[in-house]
């Protein structure tokens, strides 16, 4: 019985993590917003740059973050920011995933893009775990940086 109740409460924290994504590609963002609302997480936000994603930050629990952005390769410095000021989970989706590096805690790892639907969902699904002290499996896609384990 104890366990039930634990799961419940843990699937009610779930479902009010918030996820911004922090994306240039009009068509790409809408993809994985789609994906978060089917999940039945809330957006806190799109931004394409790097002023409107920290604007957003403390709006959010969750960001996947592009590195290059309409601002430039602002991505990594987002993501560093969201974690250090927001205390937000950062997964990067990026096409180019050795620009990313570790060393901040809250930057839990990376995705190379492109990437499907249900390799979003399972990441997500992790960093929530990550977030609230739970277990999820490791999406395979997922490179996660070293110190990001909870």
């Amino acid at each position: 019985m104890l366990t039930n109740v634990m799961r419940r409460r843990r699937a009610g924290e779930a479902i009010n993590q918030r996820v911004m994504i922090v994306e240039d590609e009009f068509l790409i963002a809408l993809d994985v917003a789609e994906t978060v609302e089917g999940m039945g997480l809330q957006v806190a936000g799109v931004a394409s740059a790097r002023k409107h994603a920290l604007t957003l930050g403390a709006y959010a629990d969750i960001a996947l973050v592009d590195v290059n952005l309409s601002d430039g390769r602002t991505g990594p410095t987002i993501g560093r920011e969201l974690a250090e000021q927001y205390g937000v989970t950062v997964i990067f989706m990026t096409a180019n995933p050795d620009d990313v590096e570790d060393g901040v805690s809250g930057l839990l790892g990376v995705l190379t893009k492109p990437v499907m639907p249900q390799v979003v969902e399972e990441a997500i699904d992790y960093a929530i775990a990550n977030r609230l002290g739970g277990m999820a499996v490791v999406p395979r896609e997922l490179r996660v940086f070293p110190h990001a384990h909870a």
